[in-house]
């Protein structure tokens, strides 16, 4: 997260985009599409979250199937690459300061 954080500011993400995310839900700067998009991430992500019928009907108003299969590998590939990281005890670097998990 922290080095995607740097990342993807280099490739023109506004920063309060960035700084909004752990309330993407209740941010008017997230699109419907994002929205739906971030919750399957953090839905697929998080042990305290399921990916159920209705955040897949809400994934479906804007990604076909082949988008959302692509979404899945992308999220996959990237909680990988942070298990993968924390095993080698690879440190953050400070670029983003990863939200403290909630309960919904």
């Amino acid at each position: 997260m922290d080095l995607n954080s740097f990342l993807v500011l280099g490739r023109g993400l506004a920063g309060d985009k960035l700084s909004e995310l752990a309330n993407f839900e209740d941010s008017p700067i997230f699109s419907a599409r994002e929205k739906a998009a971030l919750a399957y991430a953090e839905a697929a992500t998080r042990s305290d979250r399921r990916v159920d019928e209705g955040l897949i009907r809400r994934l479906r108003k804007h990604f076909d199937d082949q988008a959302i299969v692509e979404l899945a590998a992308l999220i996959a590939y990237q909680n990988m690459s942070s298990k993968f990281n924390a095993a080698l005890g690879v440190p953050a670097h400070g670029f983003c300061a990863a939200p403290a998990p909630t309960r919904r």
